[in-house]
């Protein structure tokens, strides 16, 4: 095996903290650097670190510089809710970043990830089994940045042979990092809110579906997709990727099967008009027969597993 370099970004949030010590295994702590504008904690800690705001084309070629990446995975951004906050800062961090990442992968030969979302979608595109190539009509700052980078990568691997990677992420579940801000994440505080407090009061209407996938099965397609050969990755957009799809009701009424007393109500805020826009279920068909994408975890596995870790690290939190 080559040897590699890699730099994450963003790899303090929900994926890049998982994704890091995936990577970190598979290469080792010191080929995998991680990057934030916070230092990272536990395990994340045990490897390189360099501080970068990736508003900074200076900084990227600053590290770049020394360390000689051959890998990126270009992972900051400023999520869907968090971003209609400042539409304007979303473009700017999430553009130009994937830019200065770009053009450094253009000048040096560097292999690229970068995740695209479920949020390029909305509501003129067909809401069940969203194909792969449909009508894309984003109705938020981070949709439309998302979907400008899609383009932006097609254009760069076309043009200057960029090896760029990307996947449209749907919600992301995961026990061990916190969501950072998107309209998913009710998925997410449900869990916590249901071993807590032994109830919860949703921003979504109980009858909201969306897409979503436990974060084990989205870090193997993560990696999947980039150990792919080159022949085999078809699609220089975003892939889509499918996970599960259910709506409130659903993993309430699967929590309750463990945890018989846990109680839902519903108050929708401003994040129920994002979630309307986006699709119910997505089709992955080019995923599965381009590079051999399978899920592995469903609603009840997925339920099982979340509770059991879950109970294990707020217990731990408190002792």
């Amino acid at each position: 095996m080559a040897k590699e370099s890699i730099l994450i970004t963003g790899a303090c949030g929900q994926i890049g903290s998982e994704l890091a010590l995936s990577l970190r295994q598979k290469y080792g702590n010191a080929a995998v650097v991680v990057s934030d504008v916070r230092a990272p904690q536990g395990e994340l800690a045990e490897g390189p670190f360099e501080k970068l705001d990736v508003n900074s084309e200076k900084d990227f070629e600053r590290l770049y510089e020394q360390y000689k990446f051959t890998q990126i995975y270009h992972l900051a951004a400023l999520l869907s809710a968090s971003g209609e906050k400042n539409p304007l800062f979303t473009w700017q961090l999430n553009m130009n970043s994937l830019l200065y990442v770009l053009e450094l992968a253009r000048q040096h030969n560097i292999k690229i990830y970068w995740p695209s979302s479920i949020a390029v979608f909305g509501p003129e595109t067909p809401a069940n089994h969203t194909p792969q190539h449909t009508v894309i009509t984003p109705r938020t700052a981070y949709g439309i940045s998302k979907l400008s980078g899609e383009h932006w990568c097609k254009y760069y691997h076309e043009r200057y042979g960029v090896d760029v990677r990307s996947i449209r992420y749907p919600g992301l579940i995961s026990y061990k990092t916190p969501a950072g801000g998107g309209t998913t994440d009710y998925a997410v505080d449900i869990y916590y809110k249901a071993i807590e407090e032994g109830q919860y009061e949703c921003f979504l209407s109980q009858d909201t579906y969306l897409p979503m996938m436990y974060m084990p099965d989205a870090i193997r397609a993560t990696l999947e997709l980039m150990e792919a050969t080159s022949e085999r990755v078809k699609n220089r957009w975003a892939y889509n990727l499918a996970g599960l799809s259910f709506c409130p009701t659903q993993v309430a009424a699967e929590i309750q099967k463990v945890i018989p007393d846990f109680t839902v109500t519903y108050k929708p805020d401003f994040r129920q008009k994002i979630a309307d826009t986006w699709p119910n279920s997505i089709d992955d068909h080019d995923a599965q027969t381009d590079w051999g994408w399978k899920l592995e975890y469903d609603l009840p596995k997925m339920t099982e597993d979340m509770i059991k870790n879950l109970r294990t690290k707020l217990k731990n939190k408190v002792s």
